[in-house]
């Protein structure tokens, strides 16, 4: 993509109503704009990293056995007034009306509607278990939204339920999604730490967040420092061996991890000094087994191997890509803005040309920018006329893993600089070299 083409509204100043590192980098980065309290658009950068978002999600959901569908937004208010929570919500929910008057409301989740999909089709144990899973923007009427998208009003939110015939199963669905949710963190470039949660009110008796550290974390974190070297399970793990996957699940619930929330202070002195930890962080992920909360009283049965109707026992697994986004800016910046992992960056390089109208940098830019594509490598081009300065600072701000930068005195040596982002890592290069080094 060229950048004279692009759309990429970057800001030079921070915005004063940004309190926290996500909020002031995606709006100087033109990821995001405001348009209402907590509501926000996707810029066409932005919306590029939550596309690879998504993209890893569904992978690790499909990779689990999940099977992906779509719900409406707006649902009926006679779902969630079966399932008693219409009234317990809170103001958090949006209540409307139709033309009819019939009551409906923009959902900020989907346990009844689920539910009553469910119920309507399966009616045999032997149609389970199963997990049924959406990616669907949400809204929730927070009193007080803010951070920008890391806590906004309306947001993208991937919902799974699972479905199963006894609770036996139903934990192993629970356990499935435990490990999807390891893999999905890793692969976003994040180290994720599941600690046992408060079930809120989606209610149940199990429950797990999982917990990225963060200097700019939301709430403080108690855990074991080995958190941090547990390997993060393979992409050939089993989703269908039970006992494998209940040994993994016993070992990264084996140590202390708990949120403030669920700190328990004498529990947590009985680690040894060196190996505690007390940080800050954001909660990225939210799994939950609530048995037959919603299924008793929406009637949603099924036929046991015994013959009798038997309700089903559900569990409830939420990512929202929207926070992720944010969450990974707070945990992956530096002074000079975003240092995206390279499976999310919304481009993989920024070729900078230097001297814009030289003949010489400009011949030996389209080369450049036609062979990163011959290789599929997503490559910003700022063929602009800003001064070199300012092609430097938006190009570092905006994150993208690789820089490779032309300019007349390199090329007269017949070479290019190549700039890894994380690191700072400077090396002069023949073209050739380094479409070599960032091709892999």
């Amino acid at each position: 993509m060229r950048l004279s083409r692009f759309f990429l509204p970057i800001l030079r100043d921070t915005p004063k109503d940004a309190e926290i590192v996500s909020h002031r980098l995606m709006l100087r980065a033109g990821m995001i704009r405001q348009e209402a309290a907590g509501i926000y658009a996707f810029l066409p950068l932005g919306m590029r990293v939550l596309q690879k978002v998504c993209k890893i999600v569904r992978e690790e959901q499909d990779r689990s056995g999940a099977v992906e569908m779509l719900m409406p937004t707006i649902q009926s208010a006679d779902l969630w007034r079966e399932s008693g929570r219409y009234e317990d919500y809170g103001k958090e929910m949006l209540r409307i009306q139709d033309r009819h008057e019939r009551d409906m409301l923009y959902g900020p989740t989907n346990e009844e509607m689920i539910t009553e999909i469910f119920r309507a089709s399966v009616k045999s144990y032997k149609q389970l278990p199963l997990n049924l899973y959406h990616i669907q923007w949400k809204f929730r009427d927070e009193v007080r939204p803010r951070f920008g998208v890391y806590r906004s009003r309306e947001f993208l939110m991937k919902d799974a339920y699972s479905f199963d015939i006894d609770a036996a199963g139903a934990k192993h669905s629970y356990n499935k999604m435990f490990v999807a949710y390891l893999r999905t963190f890793a692969r976003l470039g994040l180290r994720s730490i599941p600690m046992q949660a408060d079930t809120g009110p989606i209610g149940g008796d199990l429950s797990h967040e999982f917990i990225i550290l963060a200097s700019t974390g939301e709430s403080e974190v108690f855990c074991h420092k080995d958190y941090l070297e547990f390997p993060v399970p393979e992409a050939d793990v089993n989703f269908d061996d039970v006992g494998g996957l209940e040994k993994l699940i016993e070992k990264w619930t084996s140590l202390y991890a708990a949120t403030s929330e669920k700190h328990d202070a004498p529990a947590f002195d009985k680690i040894p000094e060196a190996r505690r930890l007390s940080a800050r962080g954001i909660e990225v992920g939210h799994i939950f087994y609530f048995g037959t909360k919603y299924s008793e009283p929406m009637k949603a049965t099924v036929t046991g191997p015994d013959g009798t109707m038997k309700p089903v026992h559900m569990g409830s697994y939420g990512i929202g890509p929207t926070r992720l986004v944010a969450a990974i800016v707070e945990a992956c910046h530096d002074d000079n803005g975003i240092v995206w992992p390279e499976a999310v960056a919304p481009f993989h390089v920024g070729l900078l040309n230097l001297k814009q109208g030289d003949s010489g940098t400009d011949a030996a830019c389209e080369q450049l920018y036609r062979d990163f594509a011959a290789k599929g490598i997503d490559v910003l081009y700022d063929d602009t006329d800003d001064r070199a300065g300012a092609k430097f600072a938006t190009v570092d701000l905006i994150g993208l893993p690789w820089q490779v930068l032309v300019g007349p005195k390199g090329l007269a040596e017949g070479k290019v600089e190549v700039k890894r982002r994380s690191t700072g890592e400077r090396e002069m290069l023949t073209p050739a070299d380094a479409l070599k080094k960032i091709a892999g």
